[in-house]
């Protein structure tokens, strides 16, 4: 695994998930303090970024107008895709 800054709109998000906007805007103000503490986790398959954690991270960062975001980058097959889809 390796840490590595990726645009936010190069990481594919498929599934959908409502966010606690107060824990959003809570990350906001702490990023735009101290920073983005910890990276969020993505998996990457065949040369593309999927995300599936860190969903309050990604859209604090979102909003605030960042063009990257810090990662866990974890390289995987197609079948480790296809798990977390299931």
């Amino acid at each position: 695994m390796r840490i590595q800054e990726i645009p936010l709109r190069d990481i594919i998000r498929p599934l959908y998930r409502q966010n606690d906007q107060a824990k959003v805007q809570a990350l906001m103000e702490s990023i735009q303090a101290i920073g983005l503490q910890e990276p969020i986790d993505v998996l990457e398959v065949e040369g593309k970024y999927y995300g599936f954690s860190g969903c309050h991270r990604y859209e604090a960062c979102t909003k605030l107008g960042h063009e990257t975001i810090r990662c866990h980058v974890r390289r995987a097959p197609k079948s480790v895709l296809q798990m977390h889809l299931a």
